[in-house]
Parts: structure tokens; sequence; C-alpha cells
């Protein structure tokens, strides 16, 4: 089964569409989103999700704000977009390529002279930055698979895929281009509690494939690497500072585990995901709602009183990291930000 795109731009209808993810993997249901109201509330509720995902989002996130925008004047009406922009990149405070993705198209539109060249402007931005993150998915994947083994078992937390990404996906775009050059690939998925991304996203989206995955506890991930059954740990990323990879909770452990059995720890992200800004110190980690662990379905798992603490990412020391794969090429710390290529402003 070929798997949709996760989002993109309805030309006849004018609005968003996308998978939501919540929903897998018992249902694939495509989702038509008209305000920026809705895909920040589905950016909430991680209907949408995944860095590079969230990126495309938001630049599809401006041009749906400038297409609802009735604003007559062209001050007027920038500011009201910016507005809705800022809106959208305040959903979700770890992951940059949100904002990144908002600020991108927000600042394509301010040389325009008309409301009209703004509405077009902005559309012409949001789908370039579409067509960019599968291109940059695929530069990634050919990067990454020459560092695999003929033969290997890969362990992977959360779901970098083609879910998180317009298309392709990071980490398991790496393993779906080593795939497709012939190389023999298992892949050992973290579940990834609380919210199961692995187990639900991942796993369902290499069974389309007929890539070979089985699912672990996320503690489990330890075990297998002190057996040696796993030849490597390859995740994606919400935010890269020069000193720290910021991932789903969980991967920290994983780069730890990974250090002590001599495993190389790969992370795979586009360059918009970098921050070269700020050091890890100074980003916020998104704290989520208790509902997320202290129930499942209709099952408390939690003693009502008992409080919970859930942050949704952890920061992996770059020290940690035997490499980052990204679409320019093979970084390997300590990395440069300001040697760094950038296409665009980060922010």
């Amino acid at each position: 089964m070929s798997i949709p795109d996760t989002i993109a731009w309805d030309p006849e209808k004018e609005c968003i569409r996308y998978i939501d993810q919540t929903q897998l993997p018992g249902h694939l249901i495509i989702v038509e989103c008209r305000s920026v109201q809705q895909l920040a509330t589905a950016i909430r509720r991680l209907e949408v999700r995944g860095a590079p995902a969230l990126g495309v989002a938001g630049a599809f996130g401006v041009a749906l704000a400038a297409m609802n925008c009735k604003k007559k004047g062209l001050t007027v009406f920038l500011a009201e977009v910016r507005r809705h922009g800022n809106l959208l990149a305040a959903t979700r405070p770890t992951a940059i390529n949100l904002s990144w993705g908002v600020n991108r198209v927000l600042n394509a539109m301010e040389p325009a002279e008309s409301v009209r060249d703004a509405k077009r402007i902005a559309l012409a931005e949001a789908q370039e930055i579409a067509r960019d993150d599968e291109a940059c998915c695929h530069a990634i994947g050919d990067y990454g698979a020459a560092l695999f083994p003929d033969a290997c078992t890969v362990l992977t937390h959360c779901n970098a895929g083609a879910l998180a990404c317009k298309a392709w996906g990071t980490a398991l775009g790496v393993i779906r281009s080593a795939v497709r050059q012939g190389k023999e690939v298992r892949v050992i998925a973290c579940e990834t509690r609380p919210l199961m991304q692995g187990a639900r996203l991942t796993a369902w989206e290499l069974e389309q494939e007929a890539i070979d995955v089985t699912v672990i506890t996320d503690s489990a991930g330890a075990h297998l690497m002190r057996q040696a059954k796993i030849d490597l740990v390859i995740v994606g990323a919400d935010r890269i500072t020069h000193d720290a990879v910021f991932n789903k909770i969980g991967t920290y452990m994983h780069a730890v585990s990974a250090r002590h059995h001599g495993i190389p720890f790969y992370v795979a992200a586009p360059l918009s995901t970098f921050d070269p800004d700020r050091p890890e110190k100074d980003v916020v980690i998104e704290e989520r709602d208790r509902s997320e662990v202290a129930s499942c379905g209709t099952q408390t798992m939690v003693p009502r009183g008992v409080r919970v603490q859930n942050p949704s990412f952890d920061a992996t020391p770059m020290d940690l990291v035997t490499a980052i794969i990204t679409e320019q090429g093979v970084l390997r710390p300590p990395i440069d930000m300001k040697g760094l290529r950038f296409s665009r402003p980060t922010r």
C-alpha cells in the first residue's frame, strides 16, 4: 500500500488535507482543514505531528490564513495573517520546524505589493516548503543508507517516517532507502509511551511496505543491546542545538545504552530542525496532559490523587551522538552551527 501524503494543499477546495494520526493504525482518515483554529487544534491533539510535517503544516497554515483573510488594506492584512501564524507557532514550543515553516512564509509575504500578491506568495512559498521537505527526506535517506551494513537490525524510537514528514521520512526514510538499495534491514520499533507512536505509527508504516518490524516496550531496548541483537540506533529530532538533540521522551536512555554497548547512535533530520541560536538550557520542554499517562481508553492507570509528570521530549547530549544525517550530508559532532549552509533563515 502506498501511504498518502501526510499533509498537502487541496487546490480545488483551497484547504489543507492531512492524515489524522490519532486514528491509526485502525483507520486511515483524511481530514479537510479549513481554518487556522482547526489546524491549531489538530496540532495540539497530535492529529498532525512530527517535526518536518509540522514545518509543512505551519507553512500551509499561514497560506490558509491568507486565503481566508478578508482584510482589504495590505498592512492590516499582513498583520492579521501574522497573528494567525503566531497562534500556530505557539501550539508546540519544543519542535522548531513549526515556527520555522510559519516564519518562512510570513517573511516571504513581506515584499508583497497587494493583498492578492501576498496570497499568491504565501501559497507558492508553502508549496515550495512541502516540495523541499520531500526532497530533503530522500537526500537524508541516501546519505544515511550508506552508513548501514548490508545486513543489520536497527532500533528506532517514536515515529520519524512518512507520517512525520510530507512523505518518505527522516529516520524511516533512511531505512526505506537502505531497503531500496537491497540491504537486509530488520527494524526494532520501541512502542514509545505514552501515546505509542512507535507501536501505532512506525509499525503501521513499515508493515505497509513489508519491511521487517518488531515492536518492543521502551524499557527492552537496553536488554536487546546487551544481547548483541541491535546493530545501530537511528532516530529523528524535533530540535537540534549545538549541544543537544531534542527528540521524543525516551531517546536519551537509548543513546546512553547505545554508548555503553558500543553501538552507533544516528540522528536523521533536515537543517530546518537545527537551532543555531539557542543552547539546550534555553529550550522549553513541552509538558503534556496528565491524562495521556493516567488513563488508557476508559481504564484508569494512575490513582486519581497521584501526580503525573509527562514531558513530551528529552535532550540527548551531543557527545552521545555518532552522527547527524542531513540533506547536505553526514555531520559528526562537534558541529559548527555557524558553518552550516542554511538555504533559508531558520527563524
